[in-house]
């Protein structure tokens, strides 16, 4: 009678049309054997599973919590599953729909300056990237580094005091993966408040004395604009893959750092799909192509993403430490510190490989590899009640103390500039 229950279950979750967030459901499960890992992976392979931590089902190990999206029309065959396995969980989020729409909590209304309290569409970051520009003439310029798959433009800004000659830079990037919205959030946070306490704050008045901050708000435009448009939980770039109807590649696994040996996939359905070679999104290449050309004067790379509320810094593709590890550890450990003295909220430090799993044709390994010593990834709020959905509400606390962390990184570069 099992057998024929879970079937059923599994001709229906086959069956279902296009899936909705309607009742939807993300769970974490705790995996707490090898059994329980491959019930997990055999899971994968029946219905579709969105795994929000780790990326993929290659990724699962015992005893390392993994949280879940799975439709309304498969959460039975999963809860079956679970009973069937005894494995502990719990539900984080009971109507993804619901939660998609309490995301939006901000209720103030449009006023006529730009609301670094709400989350923006690409469109109004694009005019905003002007707008900052213009007001800011001193301080703020704008560039093209590059076009979307889809055409979208690549703005970067580049914040600093003009003194006439070459400075040393950071470059900050936000939303490479599209999904995560926290992300470009804090890139325009961090420029507002650059241009705002420029003058007035000391740390702020000394980096850009001395430096130049490159900030891309938004790394996947394409993507980024179709979390807005069709699907808030899409991840990836909107590229084209020959031989398939599947789109996208994953843009943190198309750097060329060890790519594609581990943590990613070879298949464009996947999620982590590592591109038919590296760089082969243009929107990687664009990235790439600019700190190249500038890798004389940057120092420090930090890209954003969520959730997780960790610090990473290289490797993630492989276990081996970097070079420069203990340094890196211990920047990252007092970021971390800094971070917490607001709010209290803890991050964990760590190579990537073994503070949460390997992984692959990111682009701080690359970054590192290329000779940014300083090369970090911030994953911010929160450790999974909301997840990608982290409610407007904290925009603000999450950019104040990511401020925090950023700007203790940002010292260490200046007091050690190599």
């Amino acid at each position: 009678m099992k057998v024929l229950l879970l079937l059923g279950f599994i001709a229906t979750a086959l069956t279902a049309g296009p899936s909705a967030f309607d009742g939807a459901k993300v769970y974490r499960l705790k995996p707490q054997y090898e059994g329980h890992v491959e019930a997990i992976k055999n899971l994968a392979s029946i219905i579709q599973v969105d795994f929000w931590s780790p990326d993929n089902e290659e990724m699962v190990a015992a005893h390392t919590n993994v949280d879940i999206h799975v439709s309304a029309e498969q959460a039975p065959l999963l809860e079956t599953l679970l009973q069937q396995s005894g494995m502990e969980h719990e539900v984080l989020i009971e109507d993804l729909q619901s939660a998609m729409k309490n995301q939006f909590d901000n209720k103030q209304r449009s006023t006529a300056g730009y609301n670094y309290e709400k989350y923006n569409t690409f469109e109004k970051i694009e005019a905003w990237t002007a707008s900052i520009t213009a007001e800011n003439p001193n301080l703020v310029s704008r560039s093209q580094i590059g076009s979307s798959f889809e055409g979208r433009p690549m703005y970067l800004l580049k914040l600093g005091k003009r003194t006439g000659s070459s400075k040393p830079a950071i470059f900050v990037d936000c939303g490479i993966h599209a999904r995560e919205w926290i992300s470009p959030a804090f890139c325009q946070w961090f420029v507002k408040e650059a241009v705002t306490t420029y003058g007035s704050d000391a740390e702020m008045t000394r980096l850009l004395d001395n430096m130049d901050v490159f900030v891309l708000p938004v790394f996947n435009v394409d993507g980024y604009a179709y979390t807005w448009s069709k699907d808030r939980m899409w991840r990836k770039t909107r590229s084209k893959n020959s031989g398939t109807t599947c789109i996208g590649t994953d843009p943190n696994r198309n750097f060329n750092a060890g790519w594609c040996i581990i943590g990613a996939s070879n298949k464009p359905c996947s999620e982590t799909y590592c591109g038919s070679k590296a760089e082969s999104e243009v929107e990687v290449k664009a990235v790439a192509d600019f700190i190249r050309a500038n890798r004389s004067i940057i120092k420090a790379y930090l890209t954003v993403h969520s959730y997780s509320q960790l610090l990473l810094f290289p490797y993630s593709y492989t276990t081996a430490l970097a070079a420069h590890h203990s340094e890196l550890l211990a920047v990252a450990e007092g970021a971390s510190n800094a971070l917490a003295t607001l709010y209290g909220t803890r991050y964990t430090s760590g190579p990537g490989a073994v503070t949460i799993y390997p992984a692959a044709g990111g682009s701080d390994d690359w970054a590192y590899d290329l000779g940014v010593k300083y090369s970090f990834t911030f994953e911010l709020r929160d450790t999974g009640r909301y997840g990608f959905l982290l409610p407007e509400s904290q925009i603000r606390p999450t950019c104040q103390e990511t401020m925090l962390a950023v700007k203790y990184i940002a010292k260490h570069v200046q007091d050690n500039l190599y």
